[in-house]
């Protein structure tokens, strides 16, 4: 039992590297990175977003021009009618 009041005793009360508490990197680290975190969440979201739009206007396109080519096939429009509103489609694609 005197070996533990001893030992405990002779530990510091005070640690010298802790003077004037932890300062202001205690609040600025978390920030940094919170900063860090939403701004590589933000970048990945509007860059996806930006994806996404396109493979839908893609998708979109591809969907008007499988239902031409069906109207084409069925003989609802003729070629000349077939070719013009097929290049209206590719030129929306393309914009």
């Amino acid at each position: 039992m005197n070996t533990l009041i001893n030992t405990a005793a002779a530990l510091p009360i005070h640690d010298d590297r802790w003077n004037g508490g932890p300062g202001p990197w205690f609040i600025l680290f978390p920030i940094f990175w919170f900063i860090v975190i939403a701004g590589l969440i933000t970048a990945a979201r509007f860059g996806g977003m930006r994806r996404w739009r396109r493979f839908q206007a893609a998708e979109g396109s591809r969907a008007g021009e499988s239902k031409l080519a069906e109207r084409f096939a069925v003989g609802e429009i003729d070629e000349q009618e077939y070719e013009a509103r097929r290049a209206v489609l590719r030129r929306g694609q393309q914009s």
